[in-house]
């Protein structure tokens, strides 16, 4: 009986011409997504897996080549029987990626029954097989399994704008699902002390060194990346290392001229504001901003300038107001 042809091309989204690193490319975003450490929708782990063969094959030119030979014109979900002859070609599968992303134990299991047709399948099952046997999940050619490093992982942490500013130390907890000496995925939760350097913007990834997934056969650990996520704030935007805000000014200051108070993260400052300020300009206060690394000095802190009308005018405000109208000769629209 035949299986279900799989197009190993569609299921990475990547063209038959498609170089070594755009095939990594697609796999490493596909991977992430659908990850079941990061996604909790029905189907994703089996989708995981299915993007994991689909590279184990696109990634191996032995195996690209063979699988490349069935032609251009078959199509996915199509009832697929091996070519004859194809059984007596025997493929070494070490059961780990060897640094490419994935390994044997992630996908629960083995691979699918179109990749067993093509590549191997178990010993006695009537089809060709690895050179060698099945041990605990992994493909062995009479050698013990190579180490291989564990998974990378990646994971967001959400900190304020404060913390970005003078840095902070925190404790983040994580769930994960690790896969047992059982076979099954269990969830877990682990504790992580994290130290936020100060300075620290939006996007930055910090490492945690061997805290990612666990490496096969006395492998190295992989590593945590925590993306760095801040807080909005309800006075700065933050652009970089720079601070940008509001300068909220009355009539009479944009008009005379002003020294007014800032705002600042460390505090307040001082800024004098020209007469014949208008809307939208914008001053500059150097080294108000977020430290840069290496000690190099600070970003800035810019404002811009906003006037404000009074909602409502006690009687004496409203009398000097309507004096001003009466001599003044500034018509807005004719400037």
């Amino acid at each position: 009986m035949g299986v279900a042809f799989k197009d190993y091309y569609e299921i990475l989204g990547v063209s038959r011409e498609a170089t070594g690193d755009e095939i990594k490319k697609a796999y490493r975003k596909l991977a992430r997504k659908y990850h079941p450490d990061v996604n909790r929708e029905p189907g994703a782990e089996d989708r995981f897996k299915e993007i994991g063969e689909a590279y184990e094959v696109l990634s191996d030119a032995q195996k690209k080549k063979r699988y490349d030979s069935l032609g251009r014109n078959w199509k996915a979900g199509q009832e697929f029987r091996p070519p004859p002859g194809w059984e007596n070609v025997r493929f070494e599968f070490s059961g780990g990626s060897g640094g490419r992303g994935f390994r044997m134990e992630d996908f629960g299991g083995g691979f699918s029954d179109f990749f067993e047709s093509l590549f191997g399948g178990l010993e006695g099952a009537g089809g060709p097989s690895f050179a060698g046997s099945r041990r605990g999940g992994s493909f062995f050619d009479g050698h013990p399994p190579r180490a291989a490093r564990g998974q990378d992982r990646e994971a967001e942490v959400t900190i304020s704008l404060e913390e970005a500013y003078h840095g902070a130390a925190k404790t983040l907890s994580l769930s994960s699902r690790e896969r047992g000496p059982d076979g099954r995925l269990h969830r877990t939760t682990k504790s992580y002390d994290v130290r936020i350097p100060p300075g620290t913007t939006e996007g930055t990834r910090i490492r945690l060194g061997g805290q990612g997934g666990a490496g096969a056969s006395g492998g190295q650990a992989g590593d945590l990346y925590l993306a760095v996520r801040i807080a909005p704030h309800p006075v700065f935007r933050l652009q970089g290392h720079d601070l940008e805000a509001a300068l909220r000014l009355s009539p009479w200051e944009a008009a005379l001229g002003a020294r007014v108070s800032v705002a600042t993260l460390e505090g307040k400052a001082t800024l004098t504001v020209p007469a014949g300020t208008q809307t939208g300009r914008r001053f500059r206060l150097r080294g108000k901003g977020l430290p840069l690394a290496g000690s190099r000095g600070r970003g800035d802190l810019y404002v811009t300038a906003a006037i404000v009308v009074p909602a409502s005018l006690s009687p004496k405000e409203r009398a000097l107001l309507e004096e001003l109208a009466r001599e003044s000769r500034f018509d807005p629209r004719q400037t």
